[in-house]
Formats: structure tokens, C-alpha cells, sequence
């Protein structure tokens, strides 16, 4: 299904206004994740009004968190299907979720938030998940 960019666009830019990086083909996925030293975050957004209503804050109040991914990037289900399909292919163990934030390291997943953990709770109470998440992955590795 493909939204009317004129509904989804606010959605993406609200996104990519805190400097994440939208993928939107699956090539564009493999370049940013295959590889890729340090720590991805991937949103899955979402034109879902009762999830991704407060995912969105969500990732931009962890951002702001002392520690974030060395990489933000971001799909959109639903008009980027291709780049969404690729991007899941990485979250291994976890069925297609919209919208979903996954945090990989070196190209690995190593935390996810699904859209059953997403929908009822507040952008406040996500994001101190998504900050429990950076500090546990993104610190600097010590000697």
C-alpha cells in the first residue's frame, strides 16, 4: 500500500529534521547496514496514528540522550516497502512490525522495540528504553 506523500511527508520529515538518514531502497539499506562499524539505529516509521503518534517524540527525546547510535536510519512501511522488507531482513528473531525501532551493532540487532511495546505507552516512557538501550550499546569500547 502506498500512502499520498502529501500525508506522509510531515511523518518523514519529523523524522529526518534529527538528522536520520531515510533508506529508500533495499540497496540503500545494504550500503547503509552491511558492514558498518558501530551502532545503527534503524526506524521502521509509520503512518499509524495509534503507534507511531509517539514513536516519533519517542526517537527524537532519546536522541538527545548523552549517547545515541553512530548511525540513524530510517524506512517508512508502507511507501518504502522495498527498503522496509531489506531493513527487516536484519532484525532476525522478530516478525514485520510498524513501527518498530531496532538498535544494531556492526550490523547485528541487539535491541528492539515492537509495535506492541510502542502502542499505549507515552513517547516519555519509550525513550527511557531506547536511552537504556544507547547506554548499554553505545558506549565507547573501554581497553
Amino acid at each position: 500500500m502506498m500512502y499520498d506523500e502529501r500525508f506522509i511527508g510531515p511523518m518523514r520529515q519529523e523524522i529526518a529534521q534529527l538528522g536520520v538518514a531515510e533508506l529508500k531502497s533495499a540497496q540503500a539499506v545494504d550500503d547503509a547496514l552491511k558492514g558498518t562499524k558501530g551502532t545503527q539505529l534503524m526506524v521502521v516509521n509509520s503512518m499509524c496514528g495509534c503507534a507511531a503518534r509517539n514513536m516519533r517524540p519517542a526517537v527524537a527525546i532519546a536522541l538527545q540522550h548523552s549517547l545515541t547510535p553512530d548511525h540513524k536510519f530510517t524506512v517508512f512501511a508502507g511507501n518504502d516497502a522495498d527498503a522496509t522488507r531489506q531493513a527487516r531482513t536484519y532484525f532476525t528473531g522478530y516478525a514485520p512490525s510498524s513501527p518498530s525501532i531496532a538498535l544494531l551493532k556492526d550490523g547485528k540487532l541487539v535491541h528492539m522495540v515492537e509495535r506492541f511495546q510502542i502502542e499505549g505507552r507515552s513517547a516519555e516512557a519509550i525513550a527511557e528504553e531506547l536511552k537504556l538501550a544507547f547506554d548499554r550499546h553505545c558506549a565507547p569500547a573501554t581497553v
